[in-house]
């Protein structure tokens, strides 16, 4: 089954190298394992645009939808056996360490 790992950080400014190493070790222990499916970072939130259609016509909004501290910075797809699986996974992800992440399954239709 795949499952959603998002990643939820606080936007502190300059990205860090020693984290982005931690995320490229994090990702390759995925793919030798073979269930790495995608995963990708995120531009800060101050990029976001939100997108709502009231009465037919299409509004927009500048930032996240939420204010909230922690901020969606990424995600990972993985294909696990259980939930048990990727909750073991997603507590390996560098941003746990700091922040939190979120396991959802994905809906297969």
């Amino acid at each position: 089954m795949r499952y959603m790992a998002l990643i939820y950080n606080t936007e502190d400014g300059e990205p860090n190298p020693e984290v982005f190493e931690a995320y490229g070790a994090f990702t390759q222990e995925m793919v030798a394992k073979g269930i790495f499916v995608s995963g990708d970072a995120l531009q800060d939130s101050h990029t976001a645009t939100c997108v709502s259609v009231r009465n037919g016509k299409t509004n927009l909004k500048d930032g996240p939808f939420a204010e909230t501290k922690e901020q969606l910075g990424g995600y990972y797809i993985l294909e696990c056996a259980n939930l048990d699986e990727a909750i073991e996974c997603a507590a390996k992800i560098p941003g746990a360490a700091n922040g939190t992440i979120e396991v959802r399954p994905v809906l297969a239709l």
